[in-house]
């Protein structure tokens, strides 16, 4: 194999590894959020199945369009900061560092901001999903007026 075949295979096998944490991002209302893959891992005893974590850095004021996160089951762990959540028809609550709820498959998250308008927020997501499952985000589509 070739130097350039190498450096192609492996910028390759980067993309797919950062495809389940990119469809996050992919929503343009994201631009005050920074969100990082953290780790990816198959889960041994549990084949076809895989941990995603992802870190998103929210700015002061910052929220997240409405949002589900289809098949995967999700645990959310406050950082840093204070964040806003509302899932489902549940009390909107903040959470603060060192903090955490979760979100069962098919749950709608309705509320997701920073609750300061002053200091930055930041929390780690960890996704239990299908290892093929690379959408782990689904943005609310937005009402026609």
């Amino acid at each position: 194999m070739s130097i350039r075949t190498l450096s192609l295979a492996i910028s390759a096998a980067s993309l797919l590894a950062t495809a389940s944490f990119t469809t996050l991002a992919a929503d343009p209302s994201q631009q005050d959020q920074g969100i990082t893959q953290a780790f990816q891992q198959a889960i041994a005893n549990a084949p076809g199945k895989s941990l995603t974590g992802v870190v998103v850095d929210y700015a002061p004021g910052a929220k997240s369009p409405p949002h589900s996160h289809g098949a995967a089951f999700v645990v959310a762990y406050v950082l840093s900061g204070a964040i806003r959540s509302k899932v489902n028809d549940g009390k909107e609550i903040v959470f603060h560092a060192g903090e955490s709820w979760s979100e069962n498959p098919g749950d709608h998250h309705a509320i997701s901001e920073n609750a300061s308008d002053t200091e930055p927020a930041k929390l780690l997501a960890i996704f239990v999903a299908d290892t093929n499952d690379h959408n782990l985000v689904i943005w609310d589509t937005p009402k026609a007026q």
